[in-house]
């Protein structure tokens, strides 16, 4: 555990020392970029060690608490605390106000994330929403289809 909490440390001393130093450099976006992939894969790697390192009770008392299994919990948390973030911005793409359904509709809310954790069609559904796309692509290939066009289909959860 103390070894998990140098890293991170020693991480976050690291990031600021070379954000200080390159922030008037012309390459900075190319290297922050660089930077922060190495950074989550170095943050997932770290959390789910933490993870794995539990002992088998807390594990399945974790899983428990969130409603999913134990190794459901581990493949989560080596997915990285941002894996879902594109659900997020296809709701508000597709008019959906994402506070809303998680207020309403927590284990659906839940098991829509572990969905797109899981998701295989990142890369395209990042281009999709970035290019203003999403709402008219998405059916092709996001695992929550689903749920957001019957959550379109309620004014209840939608912006605005």
């Amino acid at each position: 555990m103390q070894r998990l909490w140098l890293a991170r440390i020693l991480q976050k001393v690291i990031w600021r020392m070379l954000m200080n130093t390159l922030v008037n450099d012309p390459a900075r976006t190319v290297f922050t970029r660089l930077m922060d992939w190495f950074a989550k894969g170095w943050q997932s790697s770290a959390e789910a060690d933490m993870i794995a390192s539990l002992d088998e009770f807390t594990i399945q008392s974790i899983a428990h608490d969130c409603g999913i299994s134990p190794d459901h919990l581990i493949e989560l948390a080596k997915a990285g605390p941002h894996a879902a973030d594109e659900m997020i911005e296809m709701m508000k793409a597709l008019n959906i106000d994402p506070a809303e359904v998680e207020l309403r509709l927590r284990n659906q809310f839940r098991d829509m994330q572990i969905t797109c954790a899981h998701c295989a069609s990142k890369g395209e559904c990042r281009k999709d929403l970035a290019t203003g796309a999403a709402s008219e692509n998405f059916a092709h290939y996001c695992g929550n289809e689903s749920a957001l066009n019957a959550l379109r289909a309620n004014p209840d959860f939608l912006l605005g």
